[in-house]
């Protein structure tokens, strides 16, 4: 792989990181490392239970 491959993967995945759009993904590897064999939640229940869990929101 090209440096220049390399620095756009760095770069998407940061960005990703940003936006939260990875999140999810972190969730499902953390449960299935830390908790093998029990169930997970669906997206949805997850990004609900996000949001209940900080009712002010952030900023910036």
């Amino acid at each position: 792989m090209g440096r220049a491959a390399r620095l756009v993967r760095r770069v998407g995945w940061y960005w990703a990181s940003l936006l939260g759009d990875n999140h999810y993904q972190r969730y499902l590897e953390f449960r299935r490392r830390a908790h093998p064999g029990e169930p997970v939640l669906s997206e949805r229940d997850y990004w609900r239970r996000r949001h209940a869990a900080d009712p002010g929101g952030r900023c910036c």
